[in-house]
């Protein structure tokens, strides 16, 4: 049942203790009241379930919404620690949504955080980077007014600041790693075809193998869904094209990777090199160390969280991207291409298993102790 004005003074006036006068000028944003009578206020509001004015927005919890697509991959909750703290020390409170499968969708995290009156949301990846998802309720966020920022390459037209890793220089990165070890048939293995970060990723590695113009046939290229299953299942297709080296676009998909090599009973990195995306936690621990990119995920969060605070203290922020630099970091993961029967060959043996065994003789590995990463630019 919809209340009228003055029965919503009444009851929060009732509910604080002081005259309905006063909760007219907190209302109004008018001056003459206290900072306890007025935080008294706007908790009453809440509590009683009225909907805020919005030029109140920001009085209002200083909450702020973190939508995240999941927390298996580890890229996520690092992001979360990051924006978290950062947000913490501006005091702001993170209120973290997840996408769960048969659980809650973006839009019903976006209406719950509208009814909590938040001060602005984040979105690291999700809906925004998905050409073929549902965008609606970003639109209703930006039809309210509510700052947003949007973490990882995303779709055209939704008009919020975005802040992505450059896809393409990383792809470049890594490919050009592989190539500088005597691998000529390179495959890759992205995420759905509608994700627009992976569609970055595709147009880098096609990009750098035309260039090469080594490779007699198009490179060969694989779509999964990002988890390690997803990763197993593209690989074991891209060993059917006899390739010595797979790029992948998560460290997740990459750990798939190296499971199906070995399970077609062949060897990381002495029969195919393989290297991942993201450095998330422990992929210097996996066996062997992961070979990745790596995401510079504290200065990303950090500065998603400026262009946030920025727009709820009404700071002119334009709806443009910010692209971070990544950084290639050599571990065990990769290693010279396979040869036939010494160090010194013309090409690599892209088609033949027989030259690898539990005990790997003829690949030479560059480096067994890794000293740092390796940046290019």
């Amino acid at each position: 049942m919809t209340r009228t004005p003055s029965r919503r003074l009444a009851d929060v006036a009732k509910k604080v203790g002081v005259s309905e006068a006063t909760v007219s000028r907190v209302l109004n944003g008018k001056t003459g009241v206290s900072d306890s009578t007025r935080e008294a206020v706007l908790t009453a509001l809440d509590v009683l379930g009225y909907e805020r004015p919005t030029q109140l927005r920001g009085e209002r919890a200083r909450l702020i919404g973190l939508v995240l697509p999941e927390l298996q991959n580890p890229i996520f909750p690092a992001l979360a620690e990051v924006i978290g703290g950062a947000l913490a020390q501006r005091g702001f409170t993170p209120v973290l949504c997840t996408r769960t499968a048969g659980g809650l969708s973006e839009a019903d995290y976006v209406d719950l955080l509208l009814d909590q009156h938040v001060s602005g949301v984040v979105f690291a990846g999700g809906h925004c980077g998905e050409a073929n998802a549902p965008h609606e309720h970003y639109r209703l966020l930006r039809n309210r007014g509510v700052p947003v920022v949007l973490l990882h390459a995303a779709v055209d037209d939704l008009a919020f600041p975005v802040v992505s890793t450059d896809d393409v220089t990383a792809v470049g990165q890594a490919y050009d790693h592989l190539a500088s070890l005597g691998h000529r048939r390179i495959g890759l293995v992205v995420g759905p075809e509608d994700h627009v970060p992976s569609r970055r990723k595709l147009a880098g590695f096609t990009e750098r193998a035309r260039l090469a113009s080594d490779q007699g046939a198009p490179p060969p290229v694989e779509h999964a869904l990002f988890s390690l299953e997803g990763g197993q299942a593209a690989t074991t297709r891209l060993l059917r094209h006899g390739v010595t080296g797979v790029i992948c676009g998560s460290d997740v998909l990459a750990l798939g990777a190296i499971r199906a090599v070995r399970r077609a009973g062949l060897s990381v990195p002495g029969d195919v090199s393989v290297v991942g995306y993201d450095d998330s936690a422990f992929m210097n621990c996996t066996d062997p160390p992961l070979t990745t990119v790596r995401q510079p995920i504290e200065a990303m969060g950090k500065a998603a969280v400026a262009l946030l605070v920025s727009q709820i203290e009404n700071v002119a922020v334009y709806p443009e991207e910010l692209l971070f630099e990544p950084e290639l970091v050599v571990r065990g993961s990769t290693g010279r291409a396979a040869v036939v029967t010494s160090p010194v060959t013309t090409g690599p043996v892209v088609s033949s298993p027989v030259v690898s065994s539990p005990v790997v003789t003829g690949p030479v590995v560059s480096s067994p102790v890794v000293t740092g990463p390796v940046v290019t630019s």
